[in-house]
């Protein structure tokens, strides 16, 4: 592939200070992210899966840049380097004030379809909202544009004058992903857009984001845990484990070749659409994940790890080549468990 990238992540970390006693110092250090690299192509979508708390959410965060927002105290380091156009721009290093130019370039699809609308707003007011800040449309062509977004998400125009509670929540998810839409967006961040719908209408999403993607030149980041719904829209994936990344690769090899014991674990867990197949092994992990503020030294996986040696306790393991491009984070990932 061509250097087509829009973004490009290098060593992100993201750490949350504690802070605790009579005077409020910093007792210790959350670590969600710590230290990831990838790369987001144009027009292509990455997945992005782990447990829950394992920092999925936060790189997401950190990538449209609204975690100062939630949590002032917040520490991010590395770099989180955008390509728009001719502008080339580190939104570490950003500051607030220049934000606002690149804002509307990366938006977001949230997990909740039911707490990420203002329920005191009309879907009109919702979607034309970002269009009212970043743009000097007419109200006529705000209205126009409304309607246009509602009728490529499969939802009626005159649906507009609603508001969010007379909807379903697959919907619901529509409006969200018209109010990403609104601004022209060049990356999407999808925070597991399709978890809390039923699996009949998690399709119809999933399908929708396709075409739209197609459509309008998308790239996505798609955060799940779900492998299989990854599986089925992501180019690349990213498997990460207590903020670390352990394994990389294209959508095909991940799902189909696992390399990391984690990655085997986690697509162990995928259940089968047909009862009568016995022949996959279910990998049963032990123990539970450890605190992101007490993280093992070295490899953060090793106390549940099948496979683990002493040596895993010293240096976190870098990623290696297994030869085909799809890169893991364990110097033992050939052997067998």
């Amino acid at each position: 592939m061509k250097d087509n990238r829009l973004v490009d992540i290098k060593d992100l970390r993201v750490h949350f200070p504690v802070f605790g006693g009579v005077l409020s110092k910093k007792v210790a250090v959350v670590k969600a992210v710590d230290g990831i690299s990838f790369s987001i192509y144009k027009k292509q979508t990455v997945g992005l899966v782990g447990e829950s708390g394992c920092g999925k959410t936060t790189v997401g965060r950190a990538m449209v840049s609204i975690l100062k927002h939630i949590s002032p105290d917040v520490e991010v380091t590395g770099s989180i380097h955008y390509q728009f156009g001719k502008d080339s721009v580190d939104f570490v290093k950003l500051h607030p004030k220049n934000m606002r130019k690149y804002r509307s370039k990366v938006q977001m699809i949230f997990q909740d379809p039911f707490a990420s609308l203002n329920p005191r707003m009309t879907v009109a007011q919702i979607i034309s909202e970002p269009l009212q800040i970043h743009t000097k449309m007419s109200k006529a062509e705000m209205q126009d544009r409304v309607g246009w977004l509602l009728d490529k998400v499969g939802l009626r125009p005159e649906q507009a004058r609603r508001y969010p509670h007379e909807f379903s929540g697959g919907q619901r998810q529509r409006i969200g992903i018209a109010r990403a839409l609104a601004t022209n967006p060049d990356l999407i961040i999808c925070d597991e857009p399709v978890s809390a719908l039923d699996v009949s209408i998690q399709a119809q999403v999933i399908n929708l984001m396709m075409d739209l993607q197609d459509e309008f030149d998308l790239s996505y980041l798609f955060i799940a845990h779900d492998l299989s719904v990854v599986e089925h829209i992501s180019d690349q994936i990213v498997v990460m484990y207590l903020g670390n990344m352990v394994e990389w690769g294209s959508s095909d090899q991940i799902y189909h070749s696992p390399k990391h014991p984690y990655s085997r674990a986690l697509l162990s867990a995928v259940p089968l659409p047909d009862p009568a197949r016995k022949d996959k092994k279910r990998i049963v992990l032990q123990g539970d994940i450890p605190s992101p503020m007490a993280k093992p030294s070295g490899c953060a996986f090793r106390n549940r790890c099948p496979i683990a040696k002493p040596t895993c306790a010293g240096d976190i393991p870098e990623l290696v080549d297994t030869g085909n491009g799809q890169l893991v984070a364990c110097p033992f990932w050939t052997e067998k468990f």
